[in-house]
């Protein structure tokens, strides 16, 4: 692949002010949950660039290799929890909207697990996958998720 548009290069006062955001949503909820949802909001609009980047993460933080296999088909394998698939089912709701809007059951099970604070979070947390999604497959992105860790560190100084 290769990339059509450095958004960095083009819009760099802008793409900082993302990625500052990003960093800040990403930290408000536990890591772990927060690479499961990024996985999943990125397996459904086909993002290999966050796929690549956030089954790194999701590895570094201690999760398993049967469960990222599984999170295509998260409903049926029992090894997440009541929390995890409150958080999944929200995020295909919100990552699938234009799907339509048959997401009541989702919110139900998300306010059962979730805080209204949490549930901010949460959603915030989506919107930003889906848009990093949007700029990774737009613009043909491909980044090392070395070079991720390195810049957000960079931004958090």
């Amino acid at each position: 692949m290769t990339a059509k548009l450095d958004p960095f290069a083009a819009a760099p006062s802008l793409m900082k002010d993302w990625q500052r955001t990003s960093l800040a949503i990403a930290s408000s909820l536990e890591p772990g949950l927060g690479e499961l949802v990024k996985i999943r909001a990125s397996q459904i609009n086909g993002c290999a660039n966050c796929l690549n980047m956030h089954t790194v993460f999701a590895r570094e933080n201690g999760e398993t290799e049967q469960r990222i296999y599984l999170l295509p088909a998260w409903r049926e394998a029992p090894c997440y929890t009541d929390r995890e698939r409150a958080a999944l089912g929200w995020t295909e709701a919100l990552t699938r909207l234009s799907e339509g809007h048959a997401h009541a059951s989702a919110y139900e099970a998300l306010k059962a697990q979730f805080t209204e604070e949490e549930q901010v979070k949460l959603t915030l947390m989506i919107n930003i996958i889906n848009g990093w999604n949007r700029i990774a497959v737009g613009f043909g992105s491909w980044v090392d998720p070395a070079a991720v860790k390195a810049a957000a560190k960079a931004a958090a100084a």
